[in-house]
Protein backbone atom coordinates (compact mmCIF):
# COMPACT_ATOMS: atom_id res chain seq x y z
CA UNK A 1 0.00 0.00 0.00
CA UNK A 2 3.16 2.36 0.76
CA UNK A 3 4.30 2.03 -2.46
CA UNK A 4 1.74 2.56 -3.78
CA UNK A 5 1.05 5.93 -2.01
CA UNK A 6 4.65 6.90 -3.42
CA UNK A 7 3.56 6.33 -7.31
CA UNK A 8 0.59 8.28 -6.98
CA UNK A 9 2.39 11.30 -5.43
CA UNK A 10 5.06 10.97 -7.38
CA UNK A 11 2.72 11.57 -10.48
CA UNK A 12 1.33 14.63 -8.92
CA UNK A 13 4.17 16.09 -8.12
CA UNK A 14 5.39 15.45 -11.09
CA UNK A 15 3.04 16.74 -13.11
CA UNK A 16 2.73 20.02 -10.84
CA UNK A 17 6.73 20.46 -11.75
CA UNK A 18 5.95 20.73 -15.44
CA UNK A 19 2.69 22.45 -15.55
CA UNK A 20 3.42 25.60 -12.72
CA UNK A 21 7.15 25.11 -12.74
CA UNK A 22 7.05 24.25 -9.32
CA UNK A 23 8.97 21.00 -7.69
CA UNK A 24 5.91 19.78 -6.24
CA UNK A 25 6.86 20.05 -2.69
CA UNK A 26 4.02 21.24 -1.37
CA UNK A 27 2.34 17.91 -2.09
CA UNK A 28 5.43 15.40 -1.48
CA UNK A 29 6.12 17.47 2.05
CA UNK A 30 2.63 17.04 3.79
CA UNK A 31 1.44 13.17 2.38
CA UNK A 32 5.44 11.98 3.69
CA UNK A 33 4.73 13.88 6.88
CA UNK A 34 1.21 11.70 6.87
CA UNK A 35 2.76 8.58 5.87
CA UNK A 36 6.08 9.06 8.13
CA UNK A 37 3.50 9.11 11.34
CA UNK A 38 1.75 5.96 10.20
CA UNK A 39 5.37 4.02 10.34
CA UNK A 40 5.81 5.85 13.52
CA UNK A 41 8.96 7.22 12.94
CA UNK A 42 10.07 9.86 15.59
CA UNK A 43 8.51 13.16 15.37
CA UNK A 44 11.89 14.54 15.93
CA UNK A 45 12.44 13.97 12.72
CA UNK A 46 9.93 12.82 10.74
CA UNK A 47 9.11 16.44 9.44
CA UNK A 48 13.22 16.58 8.37
CA UNK A 49 13.08 13.44 6.31
CA UNK A 50 9.96 14.70 4.47
CA UNK A 51 11.53 17.58 3.35
CA UNK A 52 14.82 16.07 2.24
CA UNK A 53 13.21 13.62 0.49
CA UNK A 54 10.79 16.02 -1.16
CA UNK A 55 14.11 18.15 -2.79
CA UNK A 56 15.60 14.65 -3.53
CA UNK A 57 12.93 13.59 -5.76
CA UNK A 58 12.60 17.08 -7.24
CA UNK A 59 16.34 16.81 -8.16
CA UNK A 60 14.95 13.72 -10.24
CA UNK A 61 11.83 15.35 -11.64
CA UNK A 62 13.38 18.59 -12.69
CA UNK A 63 15.68 17.01 -15.08
CA UNK A 64 12.62 15.78 -17.33
CA UNK A 65 10.47 19.00 -16.97
CA UNK A 66 14.03 21.00 -17.81
CA UNK A 67 14.56 19.04 -20.80
CA UNK A 68 11.22 19.46 -22.35
CA UNK A 69 11.19 23.01 -21.72
CA UNK A 70 14.52 23.89 -22.81
CA UNK A 71 13.48 21.73 -26.24
CA UNK A 72 10.84 24.02 -26.51
CA UNK A 73 13.76 27.05 -26.52
CA UNK A 74 11.60 28.29 -23.61
CA UNK A 75 14.58 28.56 -20.61
CA UNK A 76 16.49 31.49 -20.35
CA UNK A 77 20.22 30.14 -19.15
CA UNK A 78 21.62 33.14 -18.35
CA UNK A 79 18.87 34.35 -16.09
CA UNK A 80 19.42 30.29 -14.22
CA UNK A 81 23.23 30.74 -14.13
CA UNK A 82 22.77 33.61 -12.06
CA UNK A 83 20.80 33.24 -9.86
CA UNK A 84 22.10 29.58 -9.51
CA UNK A 85 25.16 31.84 -8.43
CA UNK A 86 23.05 32.73 -4.69
CA UNK A 87 20.77 29.46 -4.84
CA UNK A 88 23.17 26.88 -4.15
CA UNK A 89 24.71 29.30 -0.88
CA UNK A 90 20.85 29.90 0.16
CA UNK A 91 20.22 25.80 -0.36
CA UNK A 92 22.57 24.91 2.04
CA UNK A 93 21.48 27.59 4.60
CA UNK A 94 17.79 26.65 4.34
CA UNK A 95 19.51 22.94 5.60
CA UNK A 96 21.06 24.03 8.16
CA UNK A 97 17.81 26.20 9.27
CA UNK A 98 15.68 23.56 8.60
CA UNK A 99 17.96 21.56 11.25
CA UNK A 100 18.23 24.00 14.04
CA UNK A 101 14.19 23.86 14.03
CA UNK A 102 12.36 21.09 15.96
CA UNK A 103 9.82 18.79 14.35
CA UNK A 104 6.73 20.91 15.34
CA UNK A 105 8.39 24.36 14.26
CA UNK A 106 9.90 23.39 11.02
CA UNK A 107 5.61 22.03 10.63
CA UNK A 108 4.41 25.54 11.46
CA UNK A 109 6.97 27.16 9.02
CA UNK A 110 5.70 24.79 5.88
CA UNK A 111 2.16 25.48 7.12
CA UNK A 112 2.71 29.48 7.02
CA UNK A 113 4.56 29.39 3.78
CA UNK A 114 1.56 26.90 1.95
CA UNK A 115 -0.88 29.72 2.82
CA UNK A 116 1.17 31.93 1.48
CA UNK A 117 1.41 30.35 -1.66
CA UNK A 118 -2.21 29.42 -1.24
CA UNK A 119 -2.77 33.18 -1.90
CA UNK A 120 -1.00 33.59 -4.43
CA UNK A 121 -2.21 30.67 -6.25
CA UNK A 122 -6.29 31.00 -5.74
CA UNK A 123 -6.15 34.94 -5.93
CA UNK A 124 -3.80 35.45 -8.63
CA UNK A 125 -1.74 37.96 -6.43
CA UNK A 126 1.53 38.77 -8.10
CA UNK A 127 3.45 42.23 -8.97
CA UNK A 128 2.82 44.42 -11.71
CA UNK A 129 5.37 43.59 -14.02
CA UNK A 130 6.54 47.15 -13.89
CA UNK A 131 10.62 46.82 -13.78
CA UNK A 132 13.32 44.87 -15.22
CA UNK A 133 15.74 42.09 -14.29
CA UNK A 134 18.42 43.30 -11.66
CA UNK A 135 22.21 43.26 -12.40
CA UNK A 136 24.22 40.37 -11.18
CA UNK A 137 24.54 41.32 -7.79
CA UNK A 138 20.97 41.61 -7.23
CA UNK A 139 20.17 38.62 -9.22
CA UNK A 140 22.50 36.47 -7.05
CA UNK A 141 20.63 37.65 -3.96
CA UNK A 142 17.79 37.11 -5.25
CA UNK A 143 18.40 33.44 -6.10
CA UNK A 144 20.28 33.48 -2.53
CA UNK A 145 16.93 34.19 -0.62
CA UNK A 146 15.52 32.09 -3.27
CA UNK A 147 17.29 28.50 -2.56
CA UNK A 148 17.25 29.04 0.96
CA UNK A 149 13.40 29.42 1.32
CA UNK A 150 13.21 26.71 -1.09
CA UNK A 151 15.47 23.72 0.24
CA UNK A 152 13.42 24.83 4.41
CA UNK A 153 9.85 24.22 2.91
CA UNK A 154 11.07 21.21 0.58
CA UNK A 155 9.99 23.04 -2.69
CA UNK A 156 11.68 23.22 -6.10
CA UNK A 157 11.32 27.41 -5.63
CA UNK A 158 8.94 27.85 -8.51
CA UNK A 159 6.29 29.26 -6.35
CA UNK A 160 9.19 32.47 -5.70
CA UNK A 161 11.06 32.28 -9.26
CA UNK A 162 7.92 32.26 -11.21
CA UNK A 163 6.89 35.75 -9.43
CA UNK A 164 9.87 37.42 -9.50
CA UNK A 165 10.54 36.95 -12.89
CA UNK A 166 7.19 38.07 -14.17
CA UNK A 167 6.82 41.40 -12.17
CA UNK A 168 10.31 41.94 -13.99
CA UNK A 169 8.32 41.46 -17.02
CA UNK A 170 9.53 37.84 -18.08
CA UNK A 171 7.16 36.31 -20.22
CA UNK A 172 5.03 33.90 -18.24
CA UNK A 173 5.61 31.15 -19.72
CA UNK A 174 9.61 31.51 -20.61
CA UNK A 175 9.36 32.63 -16.29
CA UNK A 176 7.60 29.09 -15.47
CA UNK A 177 10.45 26.86 -17.86
CA UNK A 178 13.24 29.10 -16.31
CA UNK A 179 11.63 28.73 -12.87
CA UNK A 180 11.96 24.58 -13.73
CA UNK A 181 15.33 24.83 -14.56
CA UNK A 182 16.47 27.04 -11.58
CA UNK A 183 14.93 23.88 -9.49
CA UNK A 184 17.74 21.70 -10.06
CA UNK A 185 20.48 23.43 -8.61
CA UNK A 186 18.18 23.73 -5.57
CA UNK A 187 16.49 20.57 -4.77
CA UNK A 188 20.57 19.13 -5.92
CA UNK A 189 22.08 20.84 -3.44
CA UNK A 190 19.50 20.79 -0.89
CA UNK A 191 19.39 16.88 -1.14
CA UNK A 192 22.81 16.48 -0.83
CA UNK A 193 22.90 18.63 2.14
CA UNK A 194 20.18 16.93 3.92
CA UNK A 195 22.30 13.57 3.53
CA UNK A 196 25.10 14.92 4.98
CA UNK A 197 23.57 16.69 7.92
CA UNK A 198 21.81 14.21 8.80
CA UNK A 199 23.83 11.33 8.29
CA UNK A 200 24.33 8.70 11.52
CA UNK A 201 21.47 10.44 13.37
CA UNK A 202 20.23 8.21 15.94
CA UNK A 203 16.82 8.39 15.07
CA UNK A 204 16.65 7.69 11.41
CA UNK A 205 15.72 4.48 10.20
CA UNK A 206 18.17 1.90 8.32
CA UNK A 207 17.02 2.50 4.66
CA UNK A 208 17.77 6.24 5.13
CA UNK A 209 20.85 8.60 3.72
CA UNK A 210 21.33 11.16 6.32
CA UNK A 211 17.71 13.06 6.09
CA UNK A 212 16.48 11.21 2.89
CA UNK A 213 14.03 8.00 3.11
CA UNK A 214 15.12 5.87 0.20
CA UNK A 215 11.82 3.59 0.20
CA UNK A 216 9.55 7.10 -0.72
CA UNK A 217 12.56 8.38 -2.86
CA UNK A 218 12.05 5.54 -5.14
CA UNK A 219 8.88 4.96 -5.53
CA UNK A 220 7.95 8.70 -6.29
CA UNK A 221 10.39 9.00 -8.77
CA UNK A 222 9.28 6.19 -10.83
CA UNK A 223 5.90 8.45 -11.53
CA UNK A 224 7.23 11.57 -11.25
CA UNK A 225 9.72 11.97 -14.04
CA UNK A 226 7.70 10.81 -16.98
CA UNK A 227 4.42 13.49 -15.53
CA UNK A 228 6.90 16.16 -15.20
CA UNK A 229 7.27 15.57 -18.89
CA UNK A 230 3.97 15.68 -19.43
CA UNK A 231 3.53 18.61 -17.54
CA UNK A 232 5.74 20.85 -18.56
CA UNK A 233 3.99 19.82 -22.30
CA UNK A 234 0.68 20.70 -21.20
CA UNK A 235 2.75 24.20 -19.99
CA UNK A 236 2.59 25.16 -23.50
CA UNK A 237 -1.02 24.25 -24.51
CA UNK A 238 -3.27 24.85 -21.31
CA UNK A 239 -4.74 27.69 -19.68
CA UNK A 240 -3.69 26.61 -15.91
CA UNK A 241 -5.77 29.44 -13.79
CA UNK A 242 -8.64 26.66 -12.70
CA UNK A 243 -5.80 24.36 -11.95
CA UNK A 244 -4.09 26.75 -9.59
CA UNK A 245 -7.36 27.70 -7.63
CA UNK A 246 -7.75 23.74 -7.23
CA UNK A 247 -4.34 23.49 -5.94
CA UNK A 248 -4.68 26.86 -3.74
CA UNK A 249 -7.35 24.89 -1.80
CA UNK A 250 -5.23 21.79 -1.39
CA UNK A 251 -2.44 24.13 0.16
CA UNK A 252 -4.73 25.43 2.51
CA UNK A 253 -5.83 22.03 3.72
CA UNK A 254 -2.09 21.70 4.42
CA UNK A 255 -1.58 24.71 5.77
CA UNK A 256 -4.45 23.91 8.37
CA UNK A 257 -2.64 20.19 8.93
CA UNK A 258 0.50 21.29 9.85
CA UNK A 259 -0.71 24.21 11.77
CA UNK A 260 -2.51 22.48 13.94
CA UNK A 261 -0.87 19.27 14.35
CA UNK A 262 0.49 20.36 17.51
CA UNK A 263 -1.98 21.91 18.88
Amino acid sequence: MLIVTYLLVGALAGLLAGLFGIGGGMVIVPVLVITFETLKFAPDVLTHMAVATSLATIAFTSISSVRTHHQKGAVDWEIVWQLSAGILFGAVLGVLTADALSGAGLQIVIGVSALMMAAQMGLGLKPKPTRSLPGTPGMVGTGGGIGWASSLFGIGGGSLTVPFLTWCNHPMQRSVATAAACGFPIALVGALSNLVVGWNHPLLPETSAGYIYLPALAGIVVTSVPFAKLGAHLAHKLSAEKLKKLFAILLVLVAIKFLTANV
